[in-house]
């Protein structure tokens, strides 16, 4: 069988086409972007069947890197060579500071996350994705015998992304220590970038409790691998030794059920949004994408599992392109993200 494509030129070719420089920003009265915005995105391709051997690519753009660069990712998955990622930063008054459109990059203390590559890329905030990260951490809850069983709040913390239903859960998780061992564990696993701290044993997670911006980190290739070890189609993770679980199979099936109830389709895809002028189709809906999305008025981020006919992806797309660049009120960001989506699903579709 001869070798599959690299993904990574197709992916570059993929953002490029979307003119994201172009993105009209409110916060500049409608005028382009000042600065070239941060895009994250990471996909896994399992291919069809068995057979066919998974390919793995991760592109990143930003001000600093606005043709976009590609992770150095090796044979087994792992961490990039090349790249060392900052954290987000939060101003004294809760604001996202970095995504200001006249923030000076040169002035900003950012901090070390992860990674000593010579590239820097600046982690934007992933919104209400890190709903995923809790989720698992209360399956490892589960699987520990810590928790009964998943608490009510799970389905509207993911289906809905209620944000009371989330200080639920991580309130639950700070109950039975699972806040600090979510993290360790995460680590372990190799993916580093995956973070929670801040967050309050009464619940709290937002930029007020101290948490949010700043504190709570994910990166697409981390969330990718996040995701590659909770589905049941794949492969074992070739950078883990044989046997590594994140949760117990029917924990991570059950997650994967509650996943594909998604009701926020707004990012890279966009079944809400149809009612919308001029709206644009993405990547499939649920229950085909079992996913969950982020979005402030300064971020958006989807992530999640396709499977169409016999074929099986993850994609994983954070950025700094919230509802302040959407063109109408009830969308969550510019339509130039669910055109990516859809463009990713038709490479994978023609194996390009």
């Amino acid at each position: 069988m001869p070798p599959r494509p690299d993904l990574a030129p197709s992916l570059l070719a993929a953002v490029r086409a979307q003119d994201f420089g172009a993105t009209p920003d409110s916060a500049r009265g409608g005028a382009p972007v000042a600065h070239f915005p941060s895009l994250d995105l990471a996909v896994i391709d399992f291919g069809v069947g068995a057979a066919q051997p998974p390919r793995w690519a991760n592109v990143l753009f930003s001000r600093e890197h606005p043709q976009g660069v590609v992770a150095a990712l090796d044979g087994r998955a792992g961490a990039a060579a090349n790249l060392r990622f900052d954290q987000d930063l939060q101003g004294p008054n809760g604001d996202s500071i970095a995504w200001a459109p006249d923030a000076d990059w040169s002035r900003l203390p950012f901090v070390p996350l992860a990674g000593r590559g010579a590239l820097r890329f600046v982690a934007p905030y992933p919104a209400s994705l890190l709903k995923l990260m809790v989720a698992v951490g209360l399956g490892l809850a589960l699987d520990r015998g810590l928790i009964a069983d998943w608490p009510a709040a799970l389905l509207p913390m993911i289906v809905v992304s209620d944000n009371d239903a989330t200080t639920e859960c991580v309130a639950l998780l700070h109950k039975v220590a699972m806040v600090d061992a979510l993290n360790a564990r995460l680590a372990q696993l190799g993916l580093v970038t995956l973070q929670m701290h801040g967050t309050r044993p009464d619940g709290g997670w937002r930029n007020a409790d101290g948490a949010g911006v700043g504190r709570i980190h994910m990166t697409a290739w981390d969330t990718a691998r996040l995701l590659w070890l909770l589905t049941p189609q794949a492969p074992p993770p070739p950078w883990l030794p044989r046997g590594s679980l994140l949760l117990q199979p029917a924990t991570a099936g059950q997650l994967l059920q509650v996943l594909r109830r998604q009701a926020v389709n707004d990012v890279l895809s966009s079944g809400s949004l149809r009612e919308v002028p001029g709206w644009v189709p993405g990547l499939p809906d649920p229950p085909a994408f079992a996913h969950k999305t982020g979005t402030t008025e300064n971020y958006a981020s989807d992530a999640g599992i396709v499977q169409f006919e016999s074929h099986c992806y993850i994609v994983a797309w954070l950025s700094s392109l919230g509802s302040r660049y959407a063109p109408d009120p009830r969308c969550a960001t510019t339509w130039r993200t669910p055109a990516l989506g859809a463009a990713i699903h038709r490479l994978i579709e023609a194996g390009a």
